[in-house]
């Protein structure tokens, strides 16, 4: 269980389930309730967890103050599958002077992701 969970409220905890789980290699890993109409997903993308909730009215595109960053193997790779899964492209990729290779998406919510990578040393 991570110390900070980022939790995202969506109106189609199907959509973004799909998106994550594609793109990142989410897996669900808790369910309420365990049977029915649900409520919450508890999804792990590598060594952290990341909340589904449900909201009928969340809306989408919201402006935010929270970002998700992902760290992947391939940013370019990764970059090239967004928008087939349902999201977006909003900048990069770019190397950063800080030793990341970084690409600006939003998932099929709107809400903004980093993809990141480190850059090998030369």
């Amino acid at each position: 269980m991570s110390t900070i969970q980022p939790v995202i409220v969506t109106a189609d905890h199907d959509v973004l389930l799909g998106f994550y789980t594609k793109l990142f290699g989410a897996e669900e890993i808790f369910r309420v309730p365990a049977e029915g109409p649900v409520f919450y997903l508890g999804l792990r993308i590598g060594d952290t967890d990341l909340g589904l909730v449900a909201k009928a009215d969340a809306g989408t595109g919201a402006a935010s103050r929270i970002l998700l960053s992902i760290a992947v193997d391939d940013v370019d790779e990764t970059l090239g599958r967004v928008e087939a899964l349902g999201g977006s492209v909003r900048g990069g990729p770019n190397d950063m002077p800080w030793g990341q290779r970084v690409a600006h998406i939003q998932d099929p919510d709107g809400n903004p992701v980093n993809l990141t990578q480190p850059i090998p040393a030369r």
